[in-house]
Parts: C-alpha cells; structure tokens; sequence
C-alpha cells in the first residue's frame, strides 16, 4: 500500500512532467493593455507554451479605469474564440475565463450577479489587484468576500510601493486566507530590486502564495514561469517552489484549498 506521501509525489512528478498553470496573463486580443490583435495574442501563447505552461488563465482588468469596459459575455466569449484559434494554429495551450478586478466596494455583488469574474469562472477565487498610486487596504473587502464563501487572491503585491516597503503588514488579512499572487519576473529582478526583495520577503509571510506570469507581451512582459521556478528551486527547495508554481496554482483553478509554504523543506 502506498502512503498520502508517496501518492502525493507521484501527482506532483506527473503535474511538473505536464507544465505549469499560469492563473494571470492578459492574452486576449484587443482588450484592456494585453496584445492588440491575434497575430500578438498567438505570438504571447506561443511564448507561454514554450515556457511549459499548458493552461492559462485569461485575466483582462475589469473594474477600475477598465469599469464598464469588458463584461462577463465578452470575456467568457473571447476565451472560447481564442482556443479554437490556438488549435487551428496547434499552439499546445488552454484558455481559462477570469480577470484581474481592480479593488472596488461594489464587487461582493457584482459577483452575485455575474458581473466580475472568478478565477477559471470556478466562484471561489477572485483576483483582486490594489490600485497603483494609493494604498487602499482591502481588510473590509477581504472580510466580506470570506462570509461569501469566496477567497481574494491579491495580486503582484511586491509591485505595489506601500506593500513592497512593508511586507508583513499582510499579516493583518490572515484571518481572512487570502492568496497573494507574485510575479514570476519579480524574483529574476525583472520590475526593480525593490520588487524583487519584497517577492522572497512575502515568500515569510503566514499567507497561502503562488507564483503566474503577469504576462502581456512577448518583449517588456513576457512569460518566465520556467526560470522562476528553477530560481525559487535552488533557494526554497524543490517541493517549496512545486507548490508556488505547481501545487497551489492547479488548486486555485480547480477551487480547492491551498497548500502553504514551508521554508524548512529542503531541496530535492
């Protein structure tokens, strides 16, 4: 009979074997600041492939100066466009609907009533991202999503300058568990030392975390989630970067519970 352990290694060997889920990246043609046009937008999957990923979570901003531009309808149907594009143009990829929902008051029942949308449309997790000149805490946010039984995965806060200058005030949300999501391109210095040093400083912070792309081009912002991994690999072991970039990434699609991290565990 085989142990949890070893049935656990097993799955993971098999979902590193398959490639990584990137559950951010602006890839849908023409909408919000991601590739213009689908020449980009195949250009961009084609990166993403390269760089092992095989499922991506389409995530167009809704909400903030994108209010009223992008709604469900439209998401939902440029995504499904976009993988009958990528198998006529046998790009080994898989499109997901979701967005990137700048923090807003009204988003408890804008997701009630289908207006934003979840991560893989699962209606658990929420990509929330904070605006970038004011720091705007989401506490009350983060409270009111969890008595709705939905999760806020806060994005790219080693990006923002309040969060990257004072990482541990994310402590305060704990009871709350939201996810915070870090660029891949953060930890390879790839938005300045300040993003990267407040990246590995989250990396100590009592919170569930992942690692996506961000990506939205094939030049400035291109995918890297292969480099990154090796990266976290040699400083936070092997099993340590499987759940940033493996693991917790594969459940927050699948609307499961997040592993968290475990700085003790050693490399493989």
């Amino acid at each position: 009979m085989q142990s949890f352990g070893a049935n656990r290694t097993e799955r993971v060997e098999s979902e590193r074997d398959a490639g990584f889920i990137d559950v951010h990246c602006h890839c849908l043609p023409g909408l919000d600041d991601g590739p213009p046009d689908v020449p980009s937008t195949l250009a961009l999957c084609r990166a993403l492939a390269a760089d092992r990923i095989k499922t991506v979570v389409a995530t167009p901003h809704q909400l903030g100066r994108y209010d009223g531009l992008y709604d469900v309808g439209t998401i939902r149907l440029a995504v499904a466009q976009l993988n009958e594009l990528l198998v006529k143009a046998q790009i080994p990829l898989h499109v997901l609907p979701g967005a990137d929902v700048r923090i807003d008051e009204r988003i408890g029942g804008f997701v009630q009533s289908d207006r934003v949308l979840t991560v893989a449309d699962n209606g658990r997790y929420l990509l929330l991202e904070l605006p970038h000149e004011v720091f705007i805490d989401p506490e009350t946010l983060l409270a009111g999503l969890a008595q709705a039984g939905l999760c806020g995965v806060i994005t790219h806060p080693e990006r923002h300058m309040f969060l990257a200058e004072r990482p541990q005030y994310v402590r305060r949300w704990a009871a709350y568990r939201p996810c915070l999501q870090i660029t891949a391109a953060s930890f390879l210095g790839g938005f300045g030392r300040r993003s990267e040093r407040a990246a590995w400083a989250f990396l100590q912070e009592p919170l569930p975390l992942l690692v996506a792309t961000d990506a939205h081009d094939t030049t400035g912002r291109a995918p890297c989630m292969t480099d990154a991994y090796r990266l976290l690999g040699r400083y936070v072991g092997r099993d340590g970067a499987d759940i940033l970039c493996i693991e917790n990434p594969r459940r927050l699609v699948a609307g499961e519970n997040l592993a968290m991290l475990d700085l003790g565990m050693g490399g493989s």
